[in-house]
């Protein structure tokens, strides 16, 4: 560690092995008792609804389109139909034949048709296919009422949700027709959906925004990706990153100030919806969220300093990603966006040599209920390990390193979330020298580690088919803090 050349430290403070830990979760701030997240589950079927299956789409084929037709007949379906184009500011699409044909395996979740062959004396259910389980409707041209349901296409990267409002005409690619935004509760009707589905870390992009950033994945055997991709759990990505600080301006170069370490987490997008309303417009219930599990370890050194006096954060890396679930018939495309970052809070008096290891689990989203709302969604299981630190002087610092999450569909943002472990330092010494050479040094210190967990619910949730609301959700501001250690010397 470098330090000033006349510093004044304070021993001891080395190789602490010491364990905290922090949970709670939120609900919306002003409310007068926290209301309990909407469970979405199985309700008594009226004989119409299903419970769908929720999982990743599968992968090296494209994922077909989902129809539902505007004249009533059946479920929503899978189609061979596919977006050939679409154009956002017109919101006119091309809708064509896809050239590959469908899996004969049935729809995820669905209980209709069976993917093979009807048993001797009987028959297949009526109306439908006894090769795909699919009704003869599902491939004909798109109608004005027809909504389809599309995973990322030529125009549209975060997927299609859209309704029929036009045929246009022919094209040589297609069937050309204009478009109205719609809702999920257009093609899942009265179905029932809950689930998690990891995120394939082998899908995410990474945008460095400062040197010192790398990259590393472990999906599955034997597939890996990065200098530490070797060494993670299956389905955990990490950043990596070594990036200076800013210091105090009178601090002098043996004071300079850095940080290091990495982020490492296995992201997993949590999806719910029950349809099942008895007739009412809008889904019974629905949630969105993101969890995973977390795990840093970061060292801040040097003599830092926030150069406006207010916390200075560093973002290092961007991470995004579009996963297509699969919820039953219906290709869903969810939108991930994380910023990872730093950030320091100092006054520039204090010299700091800390180390934190820091692990656990996070859960941020929104949940909705009929008759009550969307309540936000945000726990927090947080600890943190061995700690190494010393401190010189006087003053305080926090540093942190985080991430700014959110999580939507088909492009719009539904969700929005800091999570912020940190540690957090400060320091009072003093020091008298008298003509006789005789010195004083009189001190405390203490050092905390805790973690910071705020965000909003935006109105693009009523993408289920919620009702809007007026304004932004807070999820409110999880706080929790811990001592590490606090101590005196005189002399």
């Amino acid at each position: 560690m470098r330090t000033l050349a006349r510093r004044l430290l304070i021993p001891g403070l080395t190789a602490l092995a010491l364990t905290a830990t922090g949970c709670g979760s939120t609900a919306h701030t002003g409310a007068a008792e926290p209301a309990a997240p909407a469970a979405v589950t199985p309700t008594a079927s009226d004989g119409t609804s299903q419970q769908l299956d929720v999982a990743a789409a599968p992968q090296g084929t494209p994922t077909p389109a989902a129809v539902a037709r505007a004249d009533g007949k059946g479920k929503t379906e899978q189609s061979t139909l596919k977006v050939a184009s679409y154009d956002k500011a017109s919101g006119r699409a091309v809708i064509a034949k896809s050239a590959q044909e469908p899996s004969r395996s049935p729809s995820p979740g669905k209980s209709s048709g069976t993917g093979k062959a009807p048993e001797t004396g009987k028959s297949p259910e009526a109306g439908k296919s006894p090769e795909t389980g699919k009704s003869p409707d599902a491939d004909k041209p798109v109608a004005v009422g027809d909504v389809i349901a599309s995973a990322p296409a030529p125009g549209a990267p975060a997927g299609l949700l859209a309704k029929v409002t036009e045929i246009v005409g022919k094209t040589d690619k297609g069937t050309e027709v204009k478009t109205a935004s719609t809702t999920l509760a257009a093609v899942l009707g009265d179905d029932k959906a809950d689930g998690k589905v990891p995120v394939d870390p082998a899908a995410v992009t990474v945008e460095p925004l400062t040197k010192g950033v790398t990259f590393s994945w472990a999906k599955g055997p034997g597939l890996t990706f990065g200098p530490e991709g070797a060494k993670l759990p299956l389905g955990n990505l990490r950043l990596d990153v070594n990036a200076s600080v800013d210091t105090a301006p009178d601090a002098p170069a043996s004071a300079g100030a850095s940080v290091s370490g990495f982020v490492q987490l296995a992201p997993q997008v949590e999806f719910g919806y029950d349809g099942s309303t008895g007739g009412a417009a809008g889904p019974r219930g629905a949630s969105l969220g993101m969890s995973g599990d977390w795990s840093s370890q970061w060292k801040l050194q040097g003599r830092a300093a926030a150069s406006t006096g207010a916390p200075k954060r560093i973002p290092f890396a961007k991470l995004h990603s579009s996963p297509v679930i699969q919820v039953g018939p219906v290709p869903v495309v969810v939108n991930l966006d994380l910023t990872c970052y730093i950030q320091v809070e100092a006054d520039g008096r204090v010299t700091l040599d800390v180390q934190q290891d820091v692990k656990g689990d996070f859960k941020v989203g929104g949940s909705y209920a009929l008759g009550k709302g969307w309540t936000p969604v945000s726990a927090s299981n947080v600890k943190s390990t061995p700690v190494k630190a010393s401190v010189t002087a006087a003053g305080k610092v926090k540093g942190a390193i985080g991430a700014e999450a959110s999580v939507g569909l088909y492009g719009a943002v539904g969700v929005t979330a800091d999570f912020a472990p940190y540690l957090r330092g400060e320091g009072d010494v003093k020091a008298s020298a008298s003509s006789d050479g005789k010195t004083s040094l009189d001190g405390a210190w203490a050092l905390y580690g805790g973690f910071d967990l705020s965000g909003n619910l935006q109105l693009q949730l009523s993408l289920f088919g919620t009702p809007l609301f007026e304004r932004k959700i807070p999820l409110g501001t999880l706080n929790r803090e811990w001592a590490l250690t606090t101590g005196h010397l005189g002399r």
